[in-house]
C-alpha cells in the first residue's frame, strides 16, 4: 500500500486540516500519516485560537515518520510561522522527500488569517523550490504573483508568473471565481484547464485541503501530475455534488466515509 504524509494544522471540527487530509488520503487508497504544525480551535464559521507546535517537536514528528514509514508523497497545508516552514523544508530536503504538494494556506474559507506575514516570504523561498506542485486559490495567487485576478486570462498570467518566479508547477484553483470553478495547471508542459461547473453547495469548508490531499494521494500511487490533478478534481466535485450536510455548514470531507461507494477510488478504478 502506498503512503502519504500530511504536514498541517488540526481542525477541531474535522472538515479541514489534518482531519480532512487523513480522510481524503484514506478514501483515495493510500495509508495516511501526519505531522501537526498547530492545534486550532475552529469550526466552519471561523478560527477562535491557534496554538503552534514548537519547531523542535515538529522536527521530532517528521523524523519519526521518515525513519520508519517513508512517505510516497507529502502534502503541506497550514504552516503559520517562518520557523516551522524552515524546519519542514530542512527535513524534506534531508530525507529527499518526493511528490511534495504545497497548499499555501493563508486564509481560511471563513476569512480567518492562518499564517503570519513574515512566513509567506519564507514559504516561497524555502518551500516552493522543493515542491512538485503548489496549489494557491485566487486570493493567494494574487499575493504570490502580485497580479489582480478577475477572469481566466488573469489566471493564466498569474499562474505563469508564479511558475516563472518560483520554478515549481502551479495549480491555480478557480473556486473563488465568480463564473465557474475551473482550475489551471501550469508546468513545464504548458497550461492545462480542468473545467468544472460551480456547484451550489454552502459546505465548502476544507475543499482546498481535500483537493491537495487527493492530488498527493494519486501522486503516491504513481499517476502523473496531470492525471493526479484530474482524479482529485473528480473526487472533490463528486463530494460537493453529493450535497450532504452534517449541520450548519460542515466541510465536504466530513462526509468522506459516506461517499465511499461513489467516490473513494475514482471512476477509472471502478471501471477496472
Amino acid at each position: 500500500m502506498k503512503t502519504a504524509l500530511t504536514i498541517a494544522g488540526s481542525d477541531s471540527c474535522g472538515g479541514a486540516g489534518i482531519q480532512a487530509d487523513i480522510k481524503t488520503m484514506t478514501m483515495n487508497g493510500v495509508y495516511a500519516m501526519s505531522a501537526i504544525t498547530a492545534l486550532t480551535a475552529q469550526n466552519t464559521t471561523g478560527v477562535r485560537a491557534i496554538m503552534e507546535a514548537s519547531p523542535e517537536f515538529l522536527a521530532q514528528q517528521l523524523d519519526a515518520v521518515f525513519e520508519d514509514i517513508f512517505p510516497d508523497a507529502v502534502k503541506i497545508g497550514m504552516v503559520s510561522s517562518s520557523e516551522l516552514v524552515e524546519v519542514i523544508a530542512q527535513k524534506l530536503t534531508f530525507y529527499k522527500a518526493k511528490n511534495i504538494v504545497a497548499d499555501p494556506v493563508m486564509v481560511a474559507t471563513s476569512g480567518s488569517a492562518l499564517i503570519k506575514t513574515d512566513a509567506v516570504k519564507t514559504l516561497t523561498e524555502k518551500m516552493f523550490p522543493i515542491a512538485s506542485l503548489v496549489t494557491p486559490n485566487i486570493p493567494e495567487a494574487q499575493v504570490l504573483s502580485g497580479l489582480e485576478i478577475n477572469n481566466k486570462t488573469h489566471m493564466q498570467k498569474a499562474a505563469g508568473a508564479i511558475y516563472e518566479k518560483y520554478g515549481c508547477a502551479v495549480l491555480l484553483k478557480g473556486g473563488h471565481s465568480v463564473s465557474d470553478a475551473s482550475d489551471l495547471l501550469c508546468d513545464e508542459k504548458g497550461m492545462s484547464w480542468f473545467e468544472s461547473r460551480r456547484i451550489d453547495n454552502p459546505n465548502t469548508h476544507g475543499t482546498g485541503c481535500t483537493l491537495s490531499s487527493a492530488i498527493a494521494a494519486n501522486l503516491a500511487k504513481g499517476f502523473s501530475l496531470s492525471e493526479s490533478v484530474g482524479r482529485a478534481k473528480e473526487y472533490i466535485c463528486g463530494a460537493l455534488a453529493a450535497q450532504l450536510d452534517l449541520g450548519k455548514g460542515s466541510g465536504p470531507m466530513a462526509h468522506n466515509f459516506d461517499l465511499r461507494s461513489e467516490f473513494a477510488y475514482g471512476k477509472n478504478e471502478r471501471k477496472k
